[in-house]
């Protein structure tokens, strides 16, 4: 299977990085790794995650404090959103 980030969440994942960094640039670089670990995870094992909150979609603790929120699609993992796990998903 390959993993597709939706643009939006590419952007969302770089804004996370960025914002780790300014207190911890070492921590920044440890996150991504573990946000691209989980994708490759995701690769071999599509369904790792439970059911998502909305219908066709699933969930999975990326981090304490991160949510991702993906689909399986034919042949393709398309990563929907990456949300901090503080905040109301989806919103309304």
């Amino acid at each position: 299977m390959k993993v597709i980030w939706a643009s939006a969440v590419e952007q969302d994942r770089a804004d996370i990085i960025d914002f780790i960094s300014q207190d911890n640039p070492i921590a920044s670089i440890m996150m991504d790794e573990l946000f691209a670990e989980v994708a490759l995870r995701l690769e071999q094992h599509p369904l790792l995650g439970r059911p998502g909150r909305i219908s066709g979609t699933r969930e999975l603790i990326s981090h304490e404090n991160y949510r991702l929120i993906y689909e399986v699609q034919d042949n393709q993992i398309r990563i929907l959103a990456l949300v901090h796990t503080a905040r109301f998903w989806p919103t309304l």
